[in-house]
């Protein structure tokens, strides 16, 4: 089959991976709220991993980035669980199937204190989109707007430090999730 180079690929067939973390401190985690016109939604910090780029080196360059978190602040990265996410969105480009590879991370009140209260995403017109970064008792994560679809997940675990068997989270498809 041939297709002409001006045809658009179909959805979901390219692919693009997102690092994020669960970033610690006690019981309560790092999220980002990003407040839009009709919605309101959380994150954990992160974001798409660059072309050639080490995973490691990536959530590293994206805490650095959205809480100035650096390495000698944190414990080691440990990736924690593995999120499938094919949701169609607005927009004349076909969507990508995006994996995010969430990672768990600790740091103490002393650093918890000297870190970034928001975040600033750079949008495609050159503005900036504000996040607040909130600090969320895990345990209270099940209902919130949060995405990837990670909070029923982060709110069963028994406590922060508590090991996962099943890496593998639910998929997010347009059955389980409407673009924000």
């Amino acid at each position: 089959m041939s297709t002409s180079a001006s045809s658009e690929p179909p959805p979901f067939s390219r692919v693009k991976i997102r690092v994020g973390a669960l970033v610690f401190c006690r019981n309560e985690v790092a999220l980002i709220r990003r407040d839009r016109p009709r919605s309101v939604h959380y994150t954990p910090p992160g974001g798409n991993v660059e072309p050639g780029e080490d995973l490691v080196a990536a959530l590293r360059r994206e805490l650095a980035e959205e809480l100035d978190l650096h390495p000698h602040q944190a414990t080691a990265p440990e990736l924690l669980w593995v999120a499938d996410q094919r949701v169609s969105r607005p927009g004349p480009t076909p969507p990508p199937r995006k994996l995010h590879l969430l990672y768990r991370l600790h740091v103490s009140p002393e650093v918890r204190e000297v870190l970034a209260v928001e975040e600033y995403d750079e949008r495609a017109d050159g503005g900036y989109e504000v996040g607040a970064v909130e600090w969320i008792d895990h345990r209270r994560t099940a209902e919130l707007p949060l995405f990837p679809l990670v909070g029923a997940a982060l709110a069963a675990l028994p406590d922060p430090h508590a090991p996962v068997t099943d890496a593998a989270l639910p998929a997010a498809t347009d059955d389980t999730y409407a673009w924000v």
